[in-house]
Protein backbone atom coordinates (compact mmCIF):
# COMPACT_ATOMS: atom_id res chain seq x y z
CA UNK A 1 0.00 0.00 0.00
CA UNK A 2 1.20 3.20 -0.41
CA UNK A 3 0.53 6.46 0.99
CA UNK A 4 -2.97 7.63 1.15
CA UNK A 5 -4.38 4.33 0.44
CA UNK A 6 -7.17 2.96 2.83
CA UNK A 7 -5.48 0.21 3.76
CA UNK A 8 -8.08 -0.99 6.71
CA UNK A 9 -11.77 -0.72 7.52
CA UNK A 10 -13.03 -1.85 11.24
CA UNK A 11 -16.92 -2.44 11.28
CA UNK A 12 -18.26 -1.89 15.02
CA UNK A 13 -20.08 -4.83 16.46
CA UNK A 14 -21.71 -6.14 19.30
CA UNK A 15 -21.77 -10.06 18.89
CA UNK A 16 -18.85 -10.78 17.02
CA UNK A 17 -20.76 -14.72 16.02
CA UNK A 18 -23.37 -12.85 14.60
CA UNK A 19 -21.36 -10.25 12.84
CA UNK A 20 -19.32 -12.87 11.21
CA UNK A 21 -22.19 -15.19 9.97
CA UNK A 22 -23.52 -12.37 8.53
CA UNK A 23 -20.53 -10.68 6.92
CA UNK A 24 -19.40 -13.66 5.84
CA UNK A 25 -22.33 -15.30 4.20
CA UNK A 26 -23.60 -12.18 2.71
CA UNK A 27 -20.28 -10.81 1.12
CA UNK A 28 -18.29 -14.02 1.05
CA UNK A 29 -16.01 -12.47 3.07
CA UNK A 30 -13.36 -14.67 4.96
CA UNK A 31 -13.50 -13.96 8.28
CA UNK A 32 -10.94 -15.68 11.39
CA UNK A 33 -9.29 -14.54 14.32
CA UNK A 34 -5.48 -13.84 13.81
CA UNK A 35 -2.95 -14.93 16.13
CA UNK A 36 -2.18 -12.45 19.03
CA UNK A 37 -5.62 -10.52 18.10
CA UNK A 38 -8.03 -13.05 19.80
CA UNK A 39 -11.47 -11.42 20.29
CA UNK A 40 -10.87 -9.28 16.83
CA UNK A 41 -11.70 -11.45 13.76
CA UNK A 42 -10.55 -9.92 10.56
CA UNK A 43 -12.05 -9.89 7.09
CA UNK A 44 -10.77 -10.26 3.91
CA UNK A 45 -12.61 -10.04 0.60
CA UNK A 46 -13.16 -12.05 -2.11
CA UNK A 47 -10.96 -9.99 -4.06
CA UNK A 48 -8.10 -11.09 -1.49
CA UNK A 49 -7.20 -6.75 -1.26
CA UNK A 50 -10.24 -5.68 0.52
CA UNK A 51 -9.93 -6.12 4.48
CA UNK A 52 -10.70 -5.15 8.18
CA UNK A 53 -11.82 -6.26 11.10
CA UNK A 54 -14.94 -6.91 13.43
CA UNK A 55 -14.30 -4.50 16.43
CA UNK A 56 -16.06 -4.56 19.72
CA UNK A 57 -18.99 -1.52 19.51
CA UNK A 58 -18.10 1.18 22.04
CA UNK A 59 -19.25 4.11 22.88
CA UNK A 60 -16.49 5.92 20.91
CA UNK A 61 -16.95 3.39 18.37
CA UNK A 62 -19.98 3.49 16.74
CA UNK A 63 -19.84 3.48 12.99
CA UNK A 64 -17.60 2.30 10.46
CA UNK A 65 -13.67 3.49 10.34
CA UNK A 66 -11.54 3.57 7.50
CA UNK A 67 -7.73 3.83 8.20
CA UNK A 68 -5.66 5.43 5.80
CA UNK A 69 -1.68 4.48 5.03
CA UNK A 70 0.35 7.15 5.83
CA UNK A 71 4.31 7.52 6.00
CA UNK A 72 4.67 9.18 9.14
CA UNK A 73 1.76 8.92 11.73
CA UNK A 74 3.10 11.88 13.90
CA UNK A 75 3.37 13.95 10.40
CA UNK A 76 0.05 13.46 9.33
CA UNK A 77 -1.46 14.52 13.21
CA UNK A 78 0.59 17.70 12.94
CA UNK A 79 -0.71 18.85 9.27
CA UNK A 80 -4.29 17.51 10.47
CA UNK A 81 -4.67 19.43 13.50
CA UNK A 82 -2.82 22.38 11.56
CA UNK A 83 -6.04 21.95 9.55
CA UNK A 84 -8.35 22.00 11.85
CA UNK A 85 -8.94 18.44 13.01
CA UNK A 86 -8.94 16.53 16.42
CA UNK A 87 -6.72 13.68 18.00
CA UNK A 88 -9.45 10.95 19.03
CA UNK A 89 -6.62 8.57 20.13
CA UNK A 90 -3.27 9.20 19.86
CA UNK A 91 -0.26 7.04 18.32
CA UNK A 92 -0.33 3.46 20.02
CA UNK A 93 1.42 0.26 18.71
CA UNK A 94 -0.18 -2.84 16.78
CA UNK A 95 2.93 -4.41 16.16
CA UNK A 96 6.75 -4.06 16.69
CA UNK A 97 6.78 -2.70 13.19
CA UNK A 98 3.49 -0.71 12.69
CA UNK A 99 1.08 1.55 14.70
CA UNK A 100 -2.44 3.30 14.52
CA UNK A 101 -4.09 6.59 15.50
CA UNK A 102 -7.76 8.30 15.31
CA UNK A 103 -8.41 11.73 13.71
CA UNK A 104 -11.18 13.52 13.66
CA UNK A 105 -11.98 15.59 10.83
CA UNK A 106 -13.46 19.37 11.09
CA UNK A 107 -16.77 17.75 9.88
CA UNK A 108 -16.58 15.09 12.70
CA UNK A 109 -15.48 11.78 10.82
CA UNK A 110 -13.22 9.60 12.91
CA UNK A 111 -10.44 8.51 10.57
CA UNK A 112 -7.50 6.21 11.23
CA UNK A 113 -4.25 6.36 10.30
CA UNK A 114 -2.18 3.24 9.98
CA UNK A 115 1.99 3.80 9.89
CA UNK A 116 4.10 0.78 9.33
CA UNK A 117 4.05 -3.18 7.86
CA UNK A 118 2.06 -6.12 9.87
Amino acid sequence: MAHGDITHIDIPVTDMRRASDFYGTLFAWSIAEMPGFEGYPMWQAPNGISGGGLAPRSEGFTQPRSYVEVDSIDDTIAAATQAGATVALDKSPITDTSSWAVIVDPDGNHIGLYEGTT
